[in-house]
């Protein structure tokens, strides 16, 4: 089985930053991409950042030129560096990795989110 565990969450103000960690454990062969995704209340999962084993990232337009995601392969772990953030960026914020863990294909695994939130 596998296991992602999110931390760095927290409250902060606006301008702020705040670094968020996932890392992978269990019987892991293979990861493929790794991403940040968030939700709030009422609303749908949305994708914020994906950064592929090779290291090539896509971010979401909402956070474009503020976070950067990025990966250690050796450690399975991958990292989202939020700076300048605002108050709509509060949301549960989750990772997910596309894992080879011993059966012929990938999985989409997911962390148990944490809670960033941003004040005024």
């Amino acid at each position: 089985q596998v296991q992602l565990v999110e931390s760095g969450g927290g409250l902060v103000q606006a301008g702020g930053s705040l670094r968020l960690s996932c890392a992978a454990s269990g019987r892991i062969l293979n990861i493929n991409a790794m991403g940040w995704y968030r939700q709030t209340p009422g609303n749908e999962r949305e994708s914020v950042a994906i950064i592929t084993s090779g290291g090539s990232a896509n971010y979401a337009d909402f956070v474009k030129g503020r976070f950067t995601i990025s990966r250690d392969n050796a450690k399975n772990t991958v990292y989202l560096q939020m700076n300048s953030l605002k108050p709509e960026d509060t949301a549960v914020y989750s990772c997910n990795a596309n894992v080879l863990s011993g059966g012929l294909r990938y999985q989409n695994y997911w962390g148990q989110g944490t809670q960033v939130t941003v004040s005024s």
